[in-house]
């Protein structure tokens, strides 16, 4: 079916996007639900079966396999309910030409289906005939899931471990793939061979054929290697992927997974130059897989989409990339945070977000993951963490425990956010009888861990008006850099012509081009961790800062060609661009005479 829009909405936090299919896809847009918590997704389903008059019998936990039967539940209401609104939307539409007219309104002017419509309306044809291409024609969105892959812990029931197919993504997966959807599973946080191989078991994954697909596999990855090695490792398993979706290292919303001086732009050119022999690599390898599994293998050549996210802002970058890299939709996160119509956020957290500067929004330590978080300066779930933390009782009760890993004090694991392990952690500390100022060193280290299961929820449930007593009213947010630029409450219809440049929410002057604010935030890392090194390197630390120092010298030397050979694209910045990246590789310069001093130095004291 052809595609409506040009951009996705990507998953944000785990409740912001949860019930967003059915607020966007009647309009075509796609959108990503996030499977981390099941729990979140059985109050919702509750909410939304009485609102709409659905029998709804609860999925307890003493139910066997409850989290994967709640998931599933959880995705066939959300399609049974998106795919009513999406039929009364078109009904409503077409009663009138002003409601057909009003929808590709909307949409790109480079989209297909536009370009259609308006050929068909030139030729003069009946209304009836029109409404009824209409009807048959326009896409819904797709209801797409997420899962982090790396949260898949073992699950116990009465002190007994479980078998693996009852660990946390295993059975995250497995709701999915029991679900009435047809749609896509985007797959992040790096490989777990073991969910991997899991997902042989279920036929939905393989083509029929036709080549179909009903439910697709996205993986998101930061360079093309990663790519190139997760797509024939899936292959060798007779399973397509679907599409690769690129997302920045550290120019985006949520956990934030640096790479080694990787950026955007020259990954992007390395698939762009790369994309032909990505899927003949791939499907040299899935042909003979699905042979000797006794699966068809379609006659046809399977699709393969290239998607990016992360940092994009405005019109002209939307256009860009997807222009110069071939992309087949460009996520756009962080900025429908302001927007009720497609997200879901309580007032509150929204004014918040509305009124965030460059300084409110940060890279944090405050994930129990041990994994950089975006976080926002001031949210009341840090509140509530330092309010503990004054009473002398710092961490969280740990109520959901979808992120006990830790295993220093047992096997079943904690979570380092929570007030058992900080508890046992800074009894530890007490015996070291450390110096005042490292003993507070360490104990913020501690400390600072902030229960984000609960806290990106929470405003969902609020919002919705649903009881959280048991849970408090903290709430995390984890919005990219680029919320700092977008500010006030904003329309659906306002969100959807920004992104094509019929208008134009972002009011101030001063916001960076995406490429040149994520070169910032890599410079601005590396800094910090040739800062934590102090005069200690190892030859390990060593080799990494060389590559990652030469990594960002190639991405300097990529960009300055990129913007000297543009013509009509970025012209009101591009002289700025320019000057950005020669003060960048000048200080890149800097810090790489601090790591050649350090080294020299280690290189002293081992003489």
């Amino acid at each position: 079916m052809t595609k409506a829009h040009s951009f996705h909405i990507p998953v944000m936090g785990i409740g912001y996007t949860i019930d967003s299919p059915l607020k966007v896809s009647q309009f075509g847009i796609d959108s990503v639900i996030s499977l981390v918590d099941d729990t979140l997704m059985e109050k919702i389903r509750k909410m939304y079966s009485e609102k709409f008059k659905i029998p709804y019998q609860e999925i307890s936990e003493k139910i066997d396999d409850f989290r994967a039967r709640r998931i599933t539940s959880y995705l066939n209401m959300m399609q049974q309910l998106a795919d009513k609104k999406f039929r009364e939307f078109k009904a409503s539409s077409i009663e009138k030409a002003d409601g057909i007219k009003a929808y590709f309104n909307m949409l790109p002017d480079t989209a297909e289906l536009k370009k259609e419509f308006l050929r068909l309306k030139n030729k003069h044809i009946d209304f009836s005939e029109l409404k009824q291409w209409f009807s048959e024609n326009i896409p819904m969105g797709s209801i797409d899931v997420n899962i982090m892959t790396k949260l898949d812990k073992d699950v116990y029931r009465k002190g007994e471990k479980l078998d693996i197919q009852y660990n946390q993504a295993h059975a995250a997966l497995r709701g999915f793939a029991n679900s009435k959807l047809e749609s896509s599973i985007i797959l992040s946080a790096g490989m777990n061979p073991r969910l991997y191989n899991y997902m042989e078991q279920f036929d939905d994954f393989y083509p029929d054929e036709t080549g179909t697909i009903k439910k697709k596999i996205v993986i998101k990855v930061s360079d093309y290697r990663s790519a190139l090695i997760q797509g024939k490792y899936f292959a060798k398993k007779g399973i397509w992927v679907s599409e690769y979706r690129i997302e920045s290292g550290l120019n985006c919303g949520g956990h934030a997974f640096a790479t080694d001086g990787f950026l955007m732009g020259p990954v992007l050119e390395e698939f762009v130059n790369n994309r032909q022999t990505l899927m003949d690599s791939v499907l040299e390898v899935l042909r003979p897989a699905l042979k000797s599994k006794g699966k068809v293998v379609p006659v046809e050549v399977l699709p393969m989409k290239i998607t990016a996210q992360g940092g994009v802002g405005t019109a002209e970058e939307h256009k860009f990339l997807l222009e110069k890299y071939n992309l087949d939709s460009v996520g756009w996160g962080s900025p429908f945070l302001l927007v009720p119509e497609a997200t879901t956020v309580d007032d509150k957290t929204l004014k918040q977000l509305s009124d965030a500067e460059e300084d409110d929004l940060y890279l944090s330590d405050i994930s129990p993951l041990g994994v950089m978080f975006n976080s926002l300066r001031g949210n009341t779930k840090d509140e509530e963490k330092e309010d503990r933390i004054s009473a002398g009782k710092p961490g969280s009760p740990c109520q959901l425990r979808y992120l006990t890993f830790n295993k220093e004090f047992g096997e079943k694991g904690l979570c380092t956010a929570s007030a058992s392990y900080q508890h046992l952690k800074i009894k530890e500390l007490d015996k070291l009888q450390l110096q005042p100022e490292e003993y507070r060193k360490q104990y913020r280290k501690i400390t600072e861990k902030s229960c984000v299961c609960v806290g990106l929820g929470t405003s969902t449930l609020m919002s919705h008006n649903i009881d959280v007593s048991n849970l408090g009213t903290g709430v995390s947010v984890c919005p990219g850099p680029n919320m700092a630029y977008f500010s006030g409450r904003h329309s659906l219809q306002e969100m959807v012509g920004h992104i094509y440049g019929k208008t134009d929410i972002v009011l101030r002057t001063d916001r960076p081009n995406m490429f040149i604010k994520e070169l910032r935030m890599y410079m601005d890392y590396l800094k910090d961790k040739i800062d934590e090194q102090g005069e200690a390197m190892n030859k390990a630390q060593e080799k990494y800062f060389a590559r990652f120092s030469s990594n960002l010298t190639e991405g300097i030397s990529y960009y300055k060609d990129l913007f000297e050979s543009l013509k009509d694209e970025f012209d009101g910045v591009k002289e700025h661009v320019l000057q950005e990246l020669n003060n960048s590789a000048i200080v890149l310069n800097d810090l790489k005479t601090a790591i050649k001093g350090k080294k020299q130095l280690v290189a002293v004291k081992q003489d």
